[in-house]
């Protein structure tokens, strides 16, 4: 069974969806080929030639695939299709915008964030906030899949690399542009790829809170920083901070959750954690029933002293 896989990546650096994306690739078939799009990627491809299960890069470079536009995209992906039996993708922006324009050029359905692969054509995803797994079996001569990829493990180098060609068909339809973009910056590590986040909810009651209680405790803790939505909707963290079903979904070694209750549709994108710590005043609090340490405290007292005792250990 030969698996298409789109690379995601900023024409620098690999980004470690495509590792953990990469993992549900194999169990699908063993022969995995990797699409690295973009302009001047010629070290992503290289990076991505390394990991362990890769038999092919195809490397396609050129303005409209700079941004990795999903239009240009989905073009090419639709162009190389015809040499595989299916084609995945990482449950991110990019693989949600692209993807679903795929599965409807090739007329097919797109079996969206699967947790695991149960065969080649049978698949578990989680439905109902993560409250219930559904099994899906795709007929579809060509599968079009998203993983989700906080269920997955990253795949590591391997041997020896694979073999780079260039990506044959580039039928760019001309029907979208790249205007701009502003990112946010920050020395933190990303979200979605984060060992450690700590996460505030609508208890920090405003931005100046975040940046005085829970930022330097990620700082001593090299975390990154993470909100949930009722905190975003206040206008007390960023877009890009949300972790939950409609913001992002992680899975680190470790999640501090800080005066967050416990919505289900927050628990729906951290509840994979290795280890999480809930601080909240509410005893009765839901997040208590999913954390595996939780201290009943007022946050604004716990974490000046928590983040006292970590520069004691040198953190």
């Amino acid at each position: 069974m030969a698996i298409l896989l789109l690379a995601e990546h900023d024409n620098k650096a690999l980004k470690d969806s495509t590792h953990k994306a990469l993992t549900a690739a194999k169990a699908l078939g063993s022969d995995v080929h990797v699409l690295v799009a973009g302009s001047g990627c010629r070290p992503v491809a290289e990076a991505a030639a390394k990991l362990d299960g890769v038999t092919k890069v195809l490397l396609a470079e050129g303005g409209p695939f700079e941004h990795m536009l999903a239009e240009p995209l989905a073009a090419l992906i639709v162009s190389l299709a015809a040499s595989y039996d299916a084609i995945v993708a990482p449950a991110t922006s990019v693989g949600k915008n692209c993807l679903p324009r795929v599965a409807a050029l090739l007329d097919v359905m797109q079996v969206s964030e699967i947790v695991k692969v149960v065969s080649p054509d049978t698949f578990e995803r989680l439905i109902y906030a993560g409250n219930a797994v559904q099994t899906v079996r795709s007929r579809d001569a060509k599968k079009v899949i998203t993983v989700r990829t906080a269920a997955f493990q990253a795949t590591p180098e391997g041997g020896s690399p694979a073999p780079i060609e260039a990506a044959a068909g580039n039928n760019d339809p001309g029907i979208s542009s790249f205007v701009g973009e502003e990112l946010s910056q920050s020395d933190r590590p990303e979200l979605t790829s984060a060992k450690v986040i700590i996460s505030g909810g609508r208890a920090m009651q405003s931005r100046e809170n975040f940046t005085k209680y829970i930022e330097p405790v990620a700082d001593k803790l090299g975390a990154a920083v993470g909100a949930s939505r009722a905190a975003v909707d206040a206008g007390y963290a960023p877009n890009d901070w949300q972790v939950g079903q409609t913001g992002k979904v992680v899975a680190p070694q470790l999640y501090i959750a800080v005066g967050i209750s416990g919505a289900i549709q927050h628990l729906a994108g951290m509840k994979d954690s290795k280890v999480i710590v809930a601080i909240n005043k509410d005893e009765e609090a839901p997040i208590f029933q999913v954390a595996d340490y939780g201290l009943v405290a007022d946050l604004y007292q716990a974490l000046p002293e928590l983040e006292q005792e970590l520069g004691k250990l040198g953190r």
